[in-house]
């Protein structure tokens, strides 16, 4: 079995650290876990020991380093994941959904004949459902039919950049890079309740959990090592009709009372007449401890801590 070295490790849990599991609501109706679907990228060209075989097994190697992968998930999440390992990006998220919920699936450039092209063609992530219905109309229902498709006959009816990309699409080319690294635009915490609640009836339960989720972001602020400045929050009512507003501070914090306190007066712009059926509240303007921050013209500053049972209004 490879190696897996700690800053591999390291990726993966940088990667898994992304996911915001934490989305249980306890109130009257009992307990409702929320949880957003998730992917990502990672190259693991360079991984020690991954194009080592394991027994009779030659990709014993590769296996090995996605049942860490796996394992890193579990452990951190609790939450079991499907993994696709291809030679790129837009092949490995078909193989990470043709085994779901739990599977791995390993697929070399020549079984994309075998395995990718009996496949419908909106299994391509990039063929949405007017690209697909067009595909239909001209009898292209598989990626196999679209690989075979006529490039000019793909040109006519989808122009010359689409077109272009449908046909390596469907022979299983992609030459995008894989990003393993990139630095959040915002941070955010939300959940959407079992049962619609209403402001004023249900007071007491929202601002219970409207100051839980604000603690829940400052300790995501504080474990990935950012301080916020804009402080925003979503509404969805009854009907889906979403509201957002926000707020920047004068100075970035990562405090729980004072982005509660942000929050809160954002939440005093809202018409609250009618049931809330998802809360949740974001920080964006995202800087690391030390860096130097202006304060900017008409913006607020942030409010210290204190200890006070804050209202939801």
């Amino acid at each position: 079995m490879p190696f897996v070295p700690a800053h591999y490790r390291g990726i993966f849990h940088r990667h898994v650290d992304g996911l915001n599991t934490d989305r249980s609501v306890k109130h009257g109706c009992g307990t409702a876990k929320i949880f957003s679907p998730y992917w990502t990228y990672i190259d693991l060209s360079d991984v020690p020991g991954i194009r080592e075989p394991v027994g009779h097994d030659p990709l014993g190697g590769v296996r090995a380093v996605a049942r860490e992968i796996k394992n890193s998930v579990l452990r951190a999440t609790g939450l079991s994941c499907s993994i696709g390992i291809t030679p790129n990006k837009l092949l490995s998220k078909i193989a990470s959904e043709l085994d779901k919920p739990d599977g791995i699936t390993i697929l070399l450039a020549e079984e994309i004949p075998a395995r990718i092209w009996p496949l419908g063609v909106r299994k391509i992530n990039g063929i949405g459902p007017k690209a697909g219905a067009k595909l239909l109309e001209l009898g292209i229902e598989s990626v196999g039919e679209l690989a075979a498709a006529d490039p000019a006959l793909l040109r006519q009816h989808f122009g010359e950049s689409y077109a272009a990309w449908l046909h390596e699409a469907a022979h299983g080319r992609d030459d995008r890079p894989v990003v393993t690294h990139s630095e959040p635009v915002s941070i955010s915490r939300e959940t959407t309740f079992e049962r619609d609640l209403h402001a004023k009836h249900d007071r007491a339960e929202l601002g219970a959990i409207f100051t839980r989720l604000c603690e829940q972001l400052a300790a995501d602020l504080e474990r990935k090592g950012y301080l916020g400045r804009t402080v925003g929050i979503k509404l969805r009512f009854e009907g889906f009709r979403t509201v957002t507003r926000d707020l920047t501070l004068e100075l970035p914090t990562q405090d729980a009372q004072a982005i509660r306190r942000a929050a809160g007066a954002c939440l005093k712009r809202v018409d609250l007449s009618q049931r809330l059926r998802l809360l949740g509240v974001r920080i964006g303007s995202l800087s690391r401890p030390g860096d130097a921050a202006a304060p900017r013209r008409g913006s607020k500053p942030a409010a210290p801590s204190r200890a006070e049972n804050l209202p939801l209004f």
